[in-house]
């Protein structure tokens, strides 16, 4: 009777991947900073345009970007809509320099 040990190894020179974290929760991140508890996920872009509340200027459709909702919102983690804003990746980054 084979061991079945040998069926649970990695086949030979092969590395162990290390788990993408951000990837297996679906882009979603629980963040704490200065200015609050907020739920973060990146986004590919999609086929809208939106308002960075950062800059104020406009993220073309397709653009990837980040989309923030406090967790203190109602709904906490699945708010509705309203509570979420879309952000350049690069003002989400600096917005503590912004206010």
């Amino acid at each position: 009777m084979p061991s079945s040990r040998r069926s649970s190894r990695r086949p030979y020179g092969t590395q162990h991947v290390p788990v993408d974290v951000e990837r297996a929760l679906g882009g979603v991140r629980h963040l704490s900073a200065d200015d609050g508890e907020w739920t973060v996920r990146t986004v590919r872009g999609g086929d809208k345009t939106f308002r960075c509340p950062g800059c104020q200027q406009e993220i073309p459709p397709g653009t990837a970007h980040v989309v923030a909702w406090a967790r203190d919102a109602i709904g906490g983690e699945t708010a509705g809509l309203d509570a979420r804003r879309h952000w350049h990746s690069s003002c989400w980054e600096r917005r503590s320099r912004l206010r």
